[in-house]
């Protein structure tokens, strides 16, 4: 076999392996958030969201998708919540708290 079937193979293998982790972590979330029992859930949903988002860029790349491509994408969704007043923005203001912070690391990452 040549080196990019190789790579096309390997490629092919993370992916599944990335997409199995994804539903996963989901599956784990959904289970605790379900727990009566469940004492420490703000702990369980970071831990259990951010490697759902780390999963996801990292699929994003096995994919095709650079991660400034995948930036731009979330911001343009993130504005489209803004203009349709997506229900999370309409009673809590999600959404705009969300692009205010992106702003703020998006400026903190171009000071430094």
């Amino acid at each position: 076999m040549s080196f990019s079937g190789m790579d096309i193979t390997r490629n092919n293998r993370i992916i599944e392996n990335l997409k199995s982790e994804l539903l996963n972590s989901v599956a784990h979330l959904y289970s605790r958030l379900a727990d009566d029992y469940c004492d420490n859930i703000k702990e369980t949903a970071l831990d259990t969201l951010s490697n759902v988002i780390i999963i996801s860029y990292l699929l994003s790349r096995r994919l095709g998708l650079d991660y400034p491509m995948l930036e731009k994408d979330i911001s343009a969704k993130i504005r489209l919540g803004l203009i349709q007043e997506h229900e999370t923005e309409k009673y809590f203001g999600d959404l705009s708290a969300l692009s205010h912070f992106r702003k703020r690391q998006s400026s903190a990452g171009n000071a430094s």
